[in-house]
């Protein structure tokens, strides 16, 4: 019989990779009990119910019987590490004990899937309190909630995504309408809990971050010009799966060289990273590998043949000189829409340097050139159990924002200690971008047309980094090769900046 993953308490997919501890779920409960139970309009005799993600066809509408490797949905994943699918959990608030109930399989499913794991054995995995099966949860639901004598009051997850517009699925189940729901109390609860991190879930994040600056710096060198975008993309999904056990990725891979990078989200089906990478060109290549459900998302930008031009300096030097300053004012307390602002003016100051732009500063922002121009997508989003985490509109916080730039952020919250973000300004040259700006005056009259035409069809930079906020200063994740200088060096192959960031890795 195949070793158990988890086993002894812990997640880990071998030597040299994390050991993520089982108990991280059960202080998620724990938090979650809390939170709900200090609510003042909370049922009596409520038990939280959330369904697990289910096994699924290669797309919407497929008949197949063959499907993409199941991946947990986030929600379930953060209450209680479930990797199998078609599960449903169960936390009970008045005694804080916590039930999953697995799908009662025919013994001939181990002919095909292998060893089909006991209630005790899933009890033994999870460090749940108890395991049943599916068909008895709506007999044994009714136990919980305080006692045999009310019917438990089910608090389902039902709310919006902000960022994808879609609503999370409630659960539900055969002999569902012998219990009262409630589907509005617990979705921006559990929401605000999954934007303050705990220290366990820091700490897989950190191995997740640092699994694929690994994997970035491994693909700075193999990557030559005449390759095609997607052997970069392979050579990335290779290394973090062979040395850092991720076998999934947390979104689509962008990997985007010349003019492909300044397709915000270049690699999809229709754009599958399919074109030849030419001496000369700058790169944009955004990966991030996922470990256990927990996410990273790592940007870096650089000239395929190791060396900078002079006007690829221009530009990247802009947008690196902005992330460093998001990067040192980001603290507990302040706006990240200023943050979004503060990128936005330092790329232009350094444009209006190069002499790309003319004019005033100020009066650049008050118009919103940068957003409506050169950067249009947020500076940048949460990140935790998926890519773009969630609670960055919940109700209590700051609303959307209309204008371009500003509209893409993912939040525009307050800064709080052990929030988890990702720091990504861009600098695009997008050939619709600058010709309705050059035909509108609010806007032309920044833009010197000469000196913008010669960037046309060199794509953009985007230099992304995902920190930690702590009461005293922000945390980078990712450790890879960022200044000019120790890019070419990287590549050129001296080993100076492994040697002083990995020494003791």
């Amino acid at each position: 019989m195949a070793e158990a993953n988890p086993k002894d308490g812990y997640f880990s997919m071998g030597p040299k990779t994390a050991n993520i501890p089982i108990d991280l779920f059960a202080l998620n409960r724990r938090r979650l009990v809390d939170r709900l139970k200090a609510h003042p309009n909370l049922p009596s005799g409520s038990v939280v119910l959330l369904q697990g993600g289910g096994d699924q066809g290669r797309c919407e509408g497929d008949s197949s019987d063959v499907g993409p490797v199941f991946r947990q949905e986030s929600y379930f994943h953060w209450t209680f590490g479930v990797l199998e699918p078609d599960f449903y959990g169960a936390v009970d608030l008045s005694t804080g004990r916590s039930v999953l109930y697995q799908p009662r399989l025919p013994e001939d499913y181990a002919i095909i899937m292998g060893h089909v794991p006991t209630a005790e054995e899933i009890r033994e995995r999870y460090r749940v309190d108890e395991v049943r099966y599916v068909d008895e949860m709506a007999d044994h639901l009714k136990t919980l909630g305080g006692g045999n004598t009310t019917t438990p009051n089910l608090l389902l997850l039902e709310g919006p995504n902000t960022d994808s517009g879609k609503t999370t699925r409630p659960a539900a189940f055969d002999g569902m309408s012998a219990f009262q729901v409630n589907r509005s109390l617990l979705h921006p609860e559990i929401a605000e809990l999954r934007v303050v991190k705990t220290p366990q879930e820091l700490d897989a994040l950190r191995y997740a971050n640092k699994i694929s600056s690994l994997a970035h710096m491994h693909v700075m060198r193999t990557v030559k010009p005449g390759m095609r975008e997607y052997q970069a993309e392979a050579s990335f999904l290779h290394h973090v799966y062979f040395y850092g056990g991720a076998r999934h990725v947390c979104y689509t891979c962008i990997a985007g060289g010349g003019a492909s990078g300044a397709v915000l989200h270049y690699g999809h089906a229709g754009a599958p990273n399919d074109q030849v990478i030419r001496d000369g060109d700058m790169v944009l290549f955004d990966f991030g590998a996922e470990y256990y459900c927990f996410c990273s998302d790592i940007t870096c930008s650089w000239p395929v043949n190791g060396k900078f031009t002079d006007k690829q300096k221009v530009v990247y030097n802009a947008v690196l000189r902005a992330n460093r300053a998001v990067l040192a004012a980001l603290r507990p307390g302040v706006s990240w829409r200023d943050m979004h602002l503060l990128a936005n003016r330092t790329v232009l100051e350094d444009l209006t340097a190069a002499g790309v732009l003319t004019g005033n500063i100020d009066e650049m922002m008050a118009v919103n050139l940068g957003g409506r121009v050169f950067q249009p997508h947020g500076l940048g989003h949460f990140i935790g159990c998926d890519v773009h985490d969630v609670g960055g509109y919940l109700e209590g916080h700051p609303e959307r924002d209309s204008q371009a730039g500003l509209r893409s952020l993912r939040t525009a919250r307050e800064i709080r200690e052990n929030m988890v973000l990702t720091i990504e300004p861009g600098c695009y040259f997008i050939d619709f971008l600058i010709d309705r700006a050059l035909a509108d005056p609010e806007l032309s009259r920044f833009i010197v047309a000469e000196r913008i035409n010669e960037y046309r069809g060199t794509g953009g930079v985007r230099i992304e980094d995902d920190v930690i906020v702590h009461a005293d200063h922000t945390e980078l994740m990712s450790v890879v090769p960022r200044t000019v200088e120790e890019i070419e060096a990287w590549m050129a192959g001296d080993d100076s900046f492994m040697n002083q960031k990995y020494a003791n890795n």
